[in-house]
């Protein structure tokens, strides 16, 4: 194995003292930042996910309420619930579990909380601000994805990269993130022709689409960086574990840095959540203290 093996866990930790310290400074000015979880139905998946945030959020000094509702709540009732939530001034953060069920639109509930509260960076205008690098509140994931590459000794402004996967939620964000670094940016989707092609070229391939496997040796420059966003659920002789999109064994003897799954990208996504806690309680500060401030 010829890869340098990326530490998310380790880069989590620097970015959450940092996150904690500026919570402490908040609680002293009177605004110690709350994140509310909304989870909907008993999923396993979920119930890992916000016993996670949870840990991470008493280890940054961040208040966490996780609401559980039945699978049977209504889209017109949960939307009721976020708006509460918009409206108590004690909630700084509001974040949605996924997944939900299918008769609730996600993107319309995630529109629905207010972007000051938007600590997760989908709502549309936090989406939209990334395109005049408005970074404010950024989405998590594609944050994480775009701070491991800046943290590796690789100049981004005019760096080949491609990214394989345009979801709305990772795959365009992390395009325009880099854009925004000066990266000479190739994105891949399933309409694509010789992605493989395209990702030989890079120096560094994101790739964030769902299929364990995807990315193999062959479709990597000797030495690139791959940032493996994926998280797939596979079975195997000793039992269920938890891949990327790519042959992790196969391309760590060909890439030179390469992130894990899990222990990646993972661990710095929750740390970004903490980061856009706090930001997003400092926001709110200040837009109170500008709106009501005397004299």
């Amino acid at each position: 194995m010829s890869a340098t093996i990326i530490d998310g866990r380790a880069m989590a930790r620097r970015i959450q003292a940092a996150a904690a310290a500026e919570a402490a400074d908040l609680a002293a000015a009177g605004w110690a930042p709350r994140l509310v979880s909304v989870s909907v139905g008993a999923v396993a998946a979920t119930e890992l996910y916000v016993r996670n945030q949870r840990r991470q959020a008493a280890a940054s000094g961040i208040g966490f309420e996780a609401r559980d509702y039945p699978a049977t709540i209504s889209a017109e009732e949960l939307g009721g619930v976020v708006a509460g939530l918009n409206a108590d001034p004690r909630v700084h953060g509001i974040v949605i579990q996924r997944p939900l069920p299918a008769a609730i639109p996600v993107q319309a509930l995630q529109r629905a909380i207010h972007p000051l509260k938007d600590v997760e960076g989908l709502h549309p205008a936090s989406i939209g601000n990334i395109v005049y690098d408005d970074l404010a509140l950024g989405p998590c994931t594609a944050l994480a994805a775009v701070e491991i590459l800046k943290a590796l000794p690789l100049d981004p402004a005019g760096l080949e990269v491609t990214v394989i996967g345009h979801s709305e939620l990772v795959g365009k964000p992390v395009a325009f993130l880099l854009m925004g670094l000066g990266a000479t940016v190739t994105v891949c989707h399933a309409l694509s022709r010789e992605v493989a092609a395209h990702a030989r070229r890079a120096d560094a391939v994101f790739v964030a689409v769902g299929r364990p496997g995807l990315v193999t040796a062959e479709m990597l420059k000797p030495g690139a960086a791959l940032i493996d966003i994926g998280i797939n659920r596979v079975e195997t002789p000793e039992g269920p574990r938890l891949v990327g999109d790519a042959d992790f064994e196969a391309c760590a003897e060909v890439a030179g840095w390469i992130t894990p799954v899990p222990g990646g990208v993972g661990p710095v996504t929750v740390a970004m959540l903490m980061r856009n806690a706090v930001r997003a309680t400092r926001m709110q500060m200040e837009r109170y203290r500008g709106a009501y401030a005397v004299g």
